[in-house]
């Protein structure tokens, strides 16, 4: 990892607004021409959740918060490798309260514990048609 960028997460808040530059994995044919180019750039923004991962560890940037009762949130997220990052630029410190930020920790957290449920598709019948 690099350490540039383990500095910038050290400086990080729960509940900051980042930007964070990184290089996507990516995937070619070596028949198709030669490699033009294996570095994917990205930059992704959000609210930063925290860095979580048991054998790789990954920042955690939330990115749509749709709040529900009770201070539940269900969470758009983006999980991105620390090894994969270049830069990490604050746009804003404490953009969402502590509070708030803790909140979505949690429901993130509970998230990822939740089972997936399947529901039947159902077929629509129009009356009258």
């Amino acid at each position: 990892m690099k350490s540039e960028v383990l500095k910038q997460i050290k400086q990080l808040q729960v509940g900051d607004l980042i930007r964070v530059e990184w290089n996507d994995a990516s995937v070619g044919k070596s028949l198709s021409g030669g490699v033009q180019a294996i570095d994917v750039p990205v930059f992704s923004l959000g609210v930063f959740i925290g860095v979580l991962g048991e054998k790789n560890k990954h920042i955690i940037l939330g990115q749509n918060h749709f709040r529900y009762a009770n201070g539940l949130y269900d969470i758009d997220y983006t999980a991105i490798p620390v090894s994969w990052a270049v830069r990490i630029t604050v746009i804003a410190k404490n953009h969402v309260s502590m509070e708030e930020a803790n909140q979505l920790l949690s429901s993130f957290l509970m998230g990822s514990r939740r089972p997936m449920h399947h529901s039947k598709q159902q077929r629509v019948i129009n009356h009258g048609s």
